[in-house]
């Protein structure tokens, strides 16, 4: 039997329900400051049924997820995978100068 539902879609992470069940992120590492787009959550939901709660998410482009950001000139880490020489993917963590200067 289906259940009733009630679902949203949201464009941003300002928009009503945006956040709903998403807690906002610790901060890790030297990162600096909150990220301005989504508020220090990393991600929003996309689609959410208010009666079920199920949503689709979508991550943060800002942030890439972290919940915040780095202001300076710190190198800042992403975890990527790459294929080895032998052709078998790999996990890396990348060092990217920051582009989040507000």
């Amino acid at each position: 039997m289906s259940h009733e539902k009630r679902i949203v879609y949201c464009s941003s992470p300002t928009d009503p329900h945006a956040c709903h069940g998403i807690p906002v992120q610790p901060r890790k590492g030297d990162l600096d400051v909150v990220c301005p787009v989504c508020a220090g959550h990393g991600q929003w939901n996309t689609e959410i049924d208010l009666v079920s709660q199920r949503c689709k998410r979508t991550v943060c482009d800002k942030c890439d997820g972290r919940g915040w950001i780095e202001t300076g000139d710190d190198l800042v880490p992403s975890h990527d995978i790459h294929m080895s020489e032998e052709g078998y993917p790999m996990w890396v963590t990348r060092l990217d100068p920051s582009d989040d200067r507000e």
